[in-house]
């Protein structure tokens, strides 16, 4: 059987790496993407690109202490009534549930104060 070379022997010849040239890189040819679109398209392609939007969403946000999330599931109207009221009145989300709860407990107490009547 042979025996390997040491990697660490002493007296072994030095390996001359010099004529050794790296390659550049081989450029990849750019796709047509006009031919590409035409193709996906016959072949009725689903685009996974994101639907242009014809407006975007309003930021909602300024540093208001508010730190607790509130999650709750509701109809689209309810939601879409919602941010209506507050980006008409300039009030972040937060803002508005405190103020919609407290036009509540009032419309509550005084219906509780009219049923004791």
């Amino acid at each position: 059987m042979a025996e390997r070379a040491g990697l660490f022997e002493e007296g072994t010849d030095d390996f001359d790496v010099s004529s050794f040239v790296s390659k550049k890189p081989a450029k990849s040819p750019q796709p047509a993407t006009e031919a590409i679109r035409t193709v996906a398209e016959s072949a009725n392609f689903q685009s996974r690109e994101p639907a242009k939007t014809a407006a975007k969403s309003k930021q909602r946000r300024r540093r208001t202490g508010r730190n607790v999330q509130f999650n709750t599931k509701v109809t689209s109207a309810c939601r879409d009534t919602f941010y209506e009221i507050s980006d008409r009145n300039g009030w972040v989300l937060g803002e508005t549930m405190e103020k919609a709860i407290a036009a509540l407990q009032r419309e509550l107490s005084l219906e509780k104060a009219g049923a004791k009547l």
